[in-house]
């Protein structure tokens, strides 16, 4: 707890983010939406991660997709880590054709849904877990239509973040908060 006390100030922010770039601009909105929390809302203990909750992705929704969508990408950051950039918690690719996740769905092997390593190595959720005492952090559900396939030799984070820079038609975000 003294740790989040000492670090309380210290936030990436949005604005170091790799998704900050024009490069994913979207000229059409998606609406994001959740069943468990509210946007800007408290996400559920169930939601936080191994040794705080029960790492279970929370339930999702989704508008359409534009015309011309080729593949969805969902990526969750956390703002407010006391690190140089936000942390990407959670990175896959989704199916267009699917418009939302039940509670659990982002994990390796759920159907249409592809899950590629995140900031922290793993694949597939990885809820909340802030420090102790560093007070509330935003987790942004951020979703992604883009324009072309994401090709199966894309395994990680940043090759995804290369392979749809340019290529998005549209973005939606939901953001969760979590505090210890």
């Amino acid at each position: 707890m003294m740790l989040g006390r000492v670090l309380r100030a210290v936030r990436a922010g949005a604005h170091r983010g790799p998704l900050a770039g024009s490069a994913f601009d979207a000229p059409a909105p998606i609406s994001v939406s959740s069943s468990a929390f509210t946007d800007g809302g408290r996400m559920p203990r169930s939601s936080a991660g191994k040794g705080v909750g029960d790492n279970v992705s929370p339930p999702l929704r989704w508008t359409a997709p534009p015309s011309g969508t080729r593949q969805l990408v969902l990526i969750i950051d956390d703002v407010d880590v006391p690190l140089p950039r936000p942390l990407l918690h959670t990175v896959a690719v989704i199916d267009p054709a699917i418009d939302g996740l039940d509670a659990g769905g982002l994990r390796p092997g759920a159907a249409g849904v592809r899950c590629l390593r995140a900031d922290l190595g793993h694949r597939g959720y990885a809820g909340p877990r802030p420090i102790p005492g560093h007070g509330q952090h935003h987790y942004r559900f951020q979703l992604f239509a883009i324009d072309r396939a994401v090709p199966d030799s894309v395994t990680t984070a940043k090759a995804l973040l290369a392979a749809m820079s340019g290529h998005v038609l549209a973005r939606g975000v939901l953001t969760g908060t979590y505090e210890r």
